[in-house]
């Protein structure tokens, strides 16, 4: 029990710490509905499941120093593409398949195009997950704390982490937008997409200068 406690509150304080997965969320929240944003919420909390699970099933090839330098990479990158995706949406400019469309649009569920950016939004929080290597550092350390337990054990603490990624997730979507929520921030819209655009290639830079600082 004791254990578990531990477990449960170092994930949690964990998830409070604003991070790459919290700023798509609000960017796709304020944009398109929390509606839309919770594909991407799944797709977060699918992401940490397979980290979590191959973290405590004990594969090596989420701690070698190879991978996690190419996943890194990918990850900066793909941050770094993303960010400037918001950032020129303030502007109305259209970016390929990530453009975001009018948010009346995409609200509309009788939208022909609704389950194809759902489907999309499901992609970008799997690889936001999946491409952020502090996710894979964080859960690996956890598993080495959690060795010992047994194997029910683990799996109940697999399926707390995720379950709890996915409510907390949920609730930042909803928390932003809710029709209730934009129509108090009204004008602040636009700033909070540029916040988090900037947040993103912001985060993306930084992995990608941390990755070329180690191999220097």
């Amino acid at each position: 029990m004791d254990q578990f406690v531990a477990v449960a509150v170092a994930h949690f304080l964990a998830l409070l710490i604003p991070g790459v997965d919290f700023f798509l969320i609000v960017r796709l929240s304020v944009a398109e509905g929390w509606r839309r944003a919770s594909a991407a919420c799944l797709g977060i909390a699918v992401a940490n499941g397979l980290i979590i699970a191959a973290a405590f099933c004990g594969l090596s090839a989420i701690q070698d120093p190879v991978v996690l330098g190419v996943v890194q990479l990918a990850g900066g990158l793909f941050l770094i593409y993303i960010g400037a995706v918001f950032l020129r949406s303030v502007t109305g400019e259209q970016s390929g398949g990530l453009a975001v469309p009018e948010r009346a649009t995409a609200c509309d569920g009788t939208d022909r195009t609704y389950n194809s950016l759902w489907v999309r939004n499901v992609g970008l929080g799997l690889a936001s997950g999946l491409l952020n290597p502090k996710n894979a550092l964080f859960y690996v350390s956890l598993a080495t704390a959690v060795s010992g337990a047994g194997a029910m054990a683990l799996a109940f603490y697999g399926v707390w982490m995720v379950g709890l990624v996915l409510v907390w997730d949920l609730l930042v979507a909803v928390l932003f937008g809710s029709a209730r929520a934009l129509r108090r921030l009204g004008s602040i819209v636009p700033w909070l997409t540029r916040i988090a655009g900037g947040f993103l290639v912001l985060f993306g830079v930084v992995m990608v200068a941390e990755l070329l600082i180690e191999l220097g």
